[in-house]
């Protein structure tokens, strides 16, 4: 498993639900869906889609601090699953076992695991409240608070600085 590609996986599941004006998407359903899994070596079927979405929205509740029934919805995905050692003259290499249409969703949480060990804190939702997007910030001081500095983060330098505008005047 590549550690990189499988972060990139986390952050496609956990920002697959993007809110546009105002309205939430799903790009984890249908064609789109089908693409997606594609893009990321899967199988496309209805039920890798459940999956993925069941993945992502108890991640969501995780990282969001909301974790009564997230938990149990990962298990749930998790339960067919599991690691095999395999030796080779570069140490030990686990190899992911699982049912095709449950492989990408348990990558997935595979790699929030990592992502919660090795840096931890670093993985968070965006600062727009607003915004259903999540971000790893990999800056050195950890401050990256916005999923994406052209778009929310332009936006809510732009509020506040006419919110300090407006009680100045």
């Amino acid at each position: 498993m590549a550690m990189i590609e499988d972060e990139d996986l986390l952050l496609a599941v956990l920002n697959s639900a993007p809110i546009t004006l105002g309205v939430r998407s799903d790009q984890l359903d249908g064609e789109i869906g089908w693409e997606f899994s594609e893009r990321f070596g899967g199988v496309g079927t209805a039920s890798e889609q459940a999956a993925l979405r069941s993945s992502r929205d108890a991640l969501h509740a995780l990282i969001r601090g909301d974790d009564d029934a997230a938990t149990a919805a990962l298990s749930e995905v998790l339960a067919t699953v599991s690691l095999s050692p395999r030796l080779d003259v570069d140490g030990i290499d686990w190899r992911l076992e699982a049912p095709s249409d449950r492989r990408l969703a348990a990558r997935t949480i595979l790699a929030w695991s990592r992502v919660l060990r090795e840096a931890p804190g670093r993985l968070r939702p965006c600062a727009n409240a607003e915004c259903n997007l999540f971000l790893i910030d990999h800056s050195r001081p950890g401050t990256a608070r916005w999923c994406s500095m052209a778009t929310c983060g332009n936006r809510m330098k732009a509020r506040a600085y006419a919110t300090r505008a407006r009680s100045t005047s």
